[in-house]
């Protein structure tokens, strides 16, 4: 049996911290590793993401396309997704009897619709790699022994001390291991709600929850952010892609005005407003007799075309014909520019995400090690790093916790040097 002379820690029982526990065990027969984390259970959020069913990844295979789905962390990630990205992992949870599917937006998920396929699948592959995995173990605090020769130890809970010579912090968001970042010398970008649903509370969308429109321009005006995509109206205001990659871009935004500000909605962008008004004017001439609130001439929802309707004032009976050129102007505005007010935010689903962290300018990211406190790597979201949905940030813990696999047992500190000279991905090797 080959001597473990290096030992390697993980702090976190998530999906980066599990991945980069199996990929440093697998990678470096050498290195012993022991995961810690402080739950009785390990890998809880991604046992409840996707509702139940887990997105692993998103089937978008160009790096240069794949990165403009991280409002922060996109430029690091470059360069990392071309050695990992979504093609490795389908190809890594595959290459272990996981079978995969991508659905028609792009998000693959485990062909069983659970996520448990996956959290056993994760649980499997640490066993068998011989990860000693240490539940229930809480960290109370770190400390770094030295640079020269890095090593590191950590005191648990329970009075025990552990020491080792690597040290993987893939905490999430946790706030515990924010401060042992910033202990060990790293700069924390505040952490603030990212991936959040809006709050509006306005006549014009109550009773409406359920209305989903297909093509929305949804705009925040004061931050000068917009995005497209199909919106959903909830109890509380609204949802859907659109709106969480606005909420995702504008976190700090949103976080800094207190989540009450303007929101400006196109409900129509396929139009612009000489076209619509063609459009509308047509109807008038060909269905003058016709009421104007219960015909709809677009593809938006009736509801929703009668409460616009009513928001500019035209009574429920009135005929196109009646139509006067003031009023036609004011409904032309509320269609494509209606100004909503956002007055808090919600929570999508079960999908917390947080944008903030370890500043990325402090971290090597061919390696994923710090480089203030040598021997420390990261990975996950206790990164600056946030996607617009649950499959973008997983692929992102997917990543970095591999490259730090890769580099985190080899001894010299020329981890760097050597893994540029492997330009083979994951999915190539397997």
């Amino acid at each position: 049996m080959q001597k473990k002379n290096l030992r390697v820690v993980v702090i976190g029982g998530g999906a980066a911290g599990f991945f980069g526990a199996i990929a440093t065990a697998e990678t470096h027969p050498h290195v012993s590793v022991t995961l810690l984390e402080a739950a009785r259970q390990p890998l809880n959020k991604v046992r409840i993401s996707g509702g139940g069913r887990c997105n692993v990844t998103y089937a978008c295979f160009e790096p240069a396309i794949l990165v403009q789905n991280y409002p922060r962390g996109g430029k690091a990630l470059r360069g990392a997704f071309t050695r990992f990205q979504p093609r490795d992992t389908v190809a890594w949870f595959e290459s272990r009897g996981i079978k995969l599917k991508t659905e028609k937006d792009g998000r693959i998920f485990p062909i069983t619709d659970n996520s448990e396929t996956i959290v056993k699948g994760l649980l499997q592959a640490a066993t068998q790699a011989g990860v000693e995995i240490r539940t229930n173990t809480p960290v109370v605090a770190v400390y770094s022994l030295g640079s020269h020769y890095p090593s590191f130890e950590i005191k648990l809970k329970s009075g025990e001390t552990l020491k080792c010579e690597r040290l993987l912090l893939a905490t999430g968001s946790s706030l515990l291991g924010y401060r042992w970042a910033k202990e060990l010398g790293h700069k924390i970008e505040p952490p603030v709600p990212s991936l959040f649903t809006f709050n509006i509370n306005d006549a014009r969308l109550k009773d409406l929850a359920g209305i989903s429109v297909s093509n929305v321009r949804v705009r925040l005006p004061l931050a000068k952010l917009e995005q497209s995509g199909a919106v959903l109206i909830t109890h509380w205001g609204l949802s859907g892609p659109a709106i969480l990659k606005l909420s995702a871009w504008g976190a700090r935004f949103l976080h800094e005005c207190r989540y009450k500000t303007p929101l400006l909605i196109n409900w129509l962008p396929q139009y612009n407003p000489e076209k619509l008004r063609e459009l509308l004017l047509g109807v008038k001439s060909q269905l003058p007799r016709r009421a104007i609130a219960s015909n709809c001439p677009l593809s938006i929802p009736r509801r929703l075309w009668e409460r616009l309707v009513a928001a500019v004032g035209i009574e429920k009976e009135k005929r196109w014909a009646e139509l006067s050129n003031k009023m036609l102007n004011r409904l032309i505005e509320e269609l494509t520019q209606g100004k909503y007010e956002i007055n808090g935010k919600g929570v999508f689903k079960e999908e917390f995400v947080t944008c903030g962290g370890v500043s990325l300018k402090e971290v090597d990211f061919k390696t994923m090690e710090s480089r203030i406190c040598p021997g420390l790597y990261f990975a996950g979201e206790i990164l600056d790093i946030d996607g617009v949905t649950g499959g973008f940030n997983f692929q992102s813990a997917w990543t970095t916790a591999w490259l730090a696999a890769q580099a985190i047992g080899i001894n010299g500190g020329k981890a760097s040097t050597a893994l540029r000279n492997n330009k083979k991905t994951l999915a190539e090797q397997l």
